[in-house]
């Protein structure tokens, strides 16, 4: 009977460093996916319920980031299919012009990162998957494509349709070459 509680402990100490250590990480990418933190937070934890069940696999793999990354879009894609429209930034008013701040102050930075979210909000949930997962986790094409449950062609061609529409946005494509030339 100890032995097994000691067991049950020693898997839960391992837990819980393992999710101190990636807290952040897992709520950045969480947050990008859906767009709201509330929203974010439940996804974590969603992803964390079903990696607790299971740590005693995932704590000894290799990598077990690539697991719960998994699980994070499986469960992302999962509410996704219940729930038709994601706003990642509120709506704001059409009548009223947003004034811009210079490029090197904080608030500037506050308002790219709103503009970028609101550009990732138009991005259907696959794309948006595929450009957050590659370009702001910075995770190969192969990586991208083991945790979106696809081929490396699919994680390609959604990151470059989601790249082309965020492209075409013309006050994202602004802030993109202010942001170069400074």
């Amino acid at each position: 009977m100890g032995d097994r509680k000691q067991a049950r402990d020693a898997r839960d100490e391992g837990f819980q460093s393992f999710l101190v250590g990636r807290w952040p990480r897992l709520m950045r990418t969480a947050f990008l996916l859906t767009g709201e933190q509330h929203a974010a937070e439940d996804l974590v934890q969603t992803t964390l319920e079903q990696v607790y069940v299971a740590w005693r696999r995932v704590g000894s793999a290799d990598d077990p980031d690539t697991y719960v990354r998994r699980v994070m879009i499986n469960a992302h894609a999962r509410k996704h299919r219940r729930r038709l429209k994601e706003f990642l930034a509120p709506r704001s008013d059409g009548d009223l012009v947003p004034e811009l701040p210079d490029t090197g102050d904080r608030i500037a930075q506050a308002d790219d990162r709103g503009a970028l979210l609101t550009a990732l909000s138009q991005l259907p949930p696959r794309q948006r998957e595929a450009v957050v997962l590659r370009y702001w986790e910075d995770l190969s094409e192969s990586q991208t494509a083991e945790a979106m449950g696809c081929s490396v062609g699919s994680v390609k061609s959604n990151a470059s349709k989601g790249l082309a529409k965020l492209r075409a946005i013309p006050g994202l494509a602004e802030m993109a070459t202010q942001g170069s030339r400074t």
